[in-house]
């Protein structure tokens, strides 16, 4: 969040969290306004907190939804027309439908759609962004919604497809170490308390991390962590 500060002068910047502020750390950015929820211990938790939740928290025309392995990159990349719609994040490669848009974990949603999410017509499901932008993207769009198309998703955020140096944000832990430096990332990882995030994507993480400073030892480190996980996983 506070790398996303650093672009962008927002109306508010919420963080929902159970945690409490002391816990965060000894000076809390005070641009950053803590909302106290209870522990979201699943990803379907997540997910259903997005869709029957969040909207009663936003006063805002639009929302800018970044979990915790995303932020703003570039403010020079914000383009006013990014709010002429009601949703936009990266783009999903692996669709060839047209109904590719997108992504969720770094998106800028319309307080109008997510409130629509919560609708007795709506479906919800998890993952929240593919029921949003795949399962009921027809019934949205039949309510006047608009989504964003692949190219102008792109622009806005890179996740498996985009360049994160010409978008204004990005999600995803195995870009991190490109977007914030390698420096910053390992912040970040010792930070984590579930690095199970970095299991699909190891190999290509590892090799970023052993180009920066330390990389050996830094490298040797990723790949204990990696085996103490699959052991304890092996245990239970």
């Amino acid at each position: 969040m506070e790398a996303s500060l650093e672009q962008v002068d927002f109306a508010k910047a919420l963080l929902f969290t159970h945690c409490e502020r002391a816990s965060l750390g000894t000076n809390p950015d005070t641009r950053i306004e803590f909302v106290a929820i209870e522990p979201i211990v699943s990803s379907e938790a997540y997910s259903r907190f997005i869709l029957d939740d969040l909207a009663q928290h936003i006063e805002t025309d639009h929302c800018l939804i970044v979990q915790w392995d995303g932020h703003v990159i570039d403010a020079r990349q914000w383009h006013d027309e990014f709010l002429e719609y009601d949703y936009i994040g990266a783009s999903w490669p692996q669709f060839d439908d047209g109904h590719d848009v997108g992504n969720g974990g770094f998106s800028l949603r319309s307080k109008g759609l997510m409130q629509a999410c919560s609708s007795s017509e709506f479906q919800p499901h998890h993952p929240e962004d593919i029921a949003i932008c795949r399962t009921n993207r027809p019934l949205l769009e039949a309510q006047g919604f608009r989504f964003a198309s692949a190219e102008i998703a792109d622009r806005f955020a890179a996740e498996r497809a985009g360049e994160p140096e010409s978008s204004f944000g990005y999600h995803g832990i195995f870009l991190m170490p490109r977007a914030l430096g390698t420096e910053a990332f390992w912040t970040v990882y010792e930070t984590l308390d579930d690095r199970s995030t970095l299991r699909h994507d190891f190999w290509s993480i590892l090799a970023q991390v052993m180009l920066g400073r330390r990389g050996l030892r830094r490298g040797f480190m990723l790949l204990v962590n990696r085996l103490r996980g699959y052991s304890r996983k092996s245990k239970r």
